[in-house]
């Protein structure tokens, strides 16, 4: 079965290379609304979203997320944070005991960041834009948490770049549906065949994405997330006033 917004969330692409065009002010407003309106628990709507326009701090941004030069170059570059500091003063005005920094609310902040962020992804596609996701937003998150002026129970998940594409990639090819999709219960008995297949598709992809330069599979390049990854993580939650409890 098909329609216009499954076309459209079939056709998704990462993009890192963006035309000197700009996103107007009319689209960047649809984007945002359209991420407002996402699904949000308990309407707590844990999340804000800083668009960076400031040429230097973007600049600095980019040097901090791993030197990813499409941040500089996208026509627009939003930090999508998880935040619990507007809720709380919210909250503390009928709250009369110490309000808990509790790992459940900590999960909502962060749900909601992404949940708001992907809608704001589908939307730009919809206008015809590009957007590409920035995880190394978290690199060093306690410097740009200082540059951004980030108060205590927020923090920066990932950012979002957004312009109009100067690439078409290739359609980067997803797990067997078998491996993500259980009926009643987890099934353990087809992972290492779908990993397999993903294996070979994903070689075959990569061939063809490098011109025959590389053959990686998908476990070859799971393993290498398997060591140590932003181990910073949680001393930086910590800092900012997670305490998980």
């Amino acid at each position: 079965m098909m329609n216009e917004t499954i076309g459209l969330l079939k056709q998704h692409r990462s993009i890192r290379k963006f035309t000197k065009d700009p996103v107007t002010a009319e689209q960047l407003d649809a984007i945002l609304t359209a991420a407002q309106q996402a699904s949000t628990s308990s309407n707590m709507q844990a999340y804000s979203v800083i668009g960076i326009t400031d040429k230097e701090l973007r600049s600095e941004l980019a040097k901090l997320a791993g030197n990813q030069a499409y941040i500089e170059e996208s026509s627009v570059f939003l930090v999508w944070c998880a935040d619990l500091y507007r809720w709380e003063q919210a909250a503390k005005r009928h709250y009369d005991e110490e309000i808990l920094s509790t790992t459940e609310n900590f999960i909502i902040g962060t749900v909601d960041a992404a949940l708001a962020a992907q809608n704001a992804a589908v939307a730009a596609e919809s206008l015809g834009l590009g957007i590409v996701y920035i995880g190394g937003i978290r690199n060093q998150p306690e410097q740009i948490s200082e540059l951004l002026e980030l108060p205590q129970h927020v923090y920066p998940v990932f950012g979002m770049c957004i312009g109009v594409p100067d690439q078409s990639p290739l359609d980067r090819p997803r797990l067997p549906r078998s491996a993500v999709y259980y009926e009643n219960s987890y099934n353990t008995s087809t992972i290492d065949s779908n990993i397999d297949a993903y294996d070979e598709t994903m070689s075959n992809y990569m061939r063809a994405r490098s011109n025959g330069k590389a053959g990686t599979t998908w476990s070859e390049a799971m393993a290498a997330k398997a060591g140590p990854v932003r181990m910073h993580m949680r001393s930086f939650l910590q800092k900012q006033g997670f305490e998980l409890e």
